[in-house]
């Protein structure tokens, strides 16, 4: 009698679980997508060498046909013909995790060094004007995505130094976003 008990308890407990994710693939809910696309998206952020549970905030995902994919602080929207394209998606949903990154562990100095480094005019659409890549959040969020799954499948992979992810080499990248993110 005890073990249907526990299969039942196992099994409401999962149900419970099912839409969200947790630990080095970040946390996480779904709002929308089939099971297929969520699995598309816990596959490109585990795929990554970056730890996502840094993000100290539950982020929800929205999955929807003919959605702008970007993010804002606490929210990801992709577009589900997107994350339908498997393994080429997982360099932009990786992106778009990115900036929950800079959202939630980035300070206006940490921002700054990135700047710099990154060779960005400005952080994040204050100046008008600039190329999507010219920008320092979209530098980040690419070089983040680069830097951590530096893979030939990786559609973010820099051709030249001017792409979004080819300012900095992986290794130094890595480098300064680890003591940037280290506590003083």
């Amino acid at each position: 009698m005890r073990k249907p008990l526990a299969i039942l308890f196992s099994a409401v407990l999962a149900t419970c679980w099912a839409g969200s994710a947790a630990a080095r693939g970040g946390h996480y809910t779904f709002d929308g997508g089939t099971p297929v696309e969520q699995r598309q998206v816990e596959a490109a952020l585990d795929t990554s060498s970056f730890d996502w549970g840094l993000v100290p905030s539950e982020i929800t995902i929205h999955i929807a046909p003919r959605t702008d994919t970007r993010a804002a602080p606490g929210e990801i929207w992709l577009d589900a013909g997107l994350v339908d394209a498997g393994t080429f998606a997982w360099g932009l949903i990786q992106h778009e995790y990115a900036h929950q990154v800079d959202f939630f562990l980035l300070d206006a100095s940490a921002r700054a060094a990135l700047a710099s480094a990154l060779g960005a005019p400005a952080w994040c659409y204050e100046v008008q004007g600039l190329r999507h890549q010219q920008y320092g959040c979209e530098r980040f969020a690419s070089s983040l995505a680069w830097a951590y799954w530096p893979s030939r499948d990786n559609c973010l992979r820099p051709i030249a130094k001017a792409d979004e992810a080819g300012s900095m080499r992986p290794a130094r990248f890595r480098a300064l976003l680890a003591r940037l993110l280290t506590p003083a």
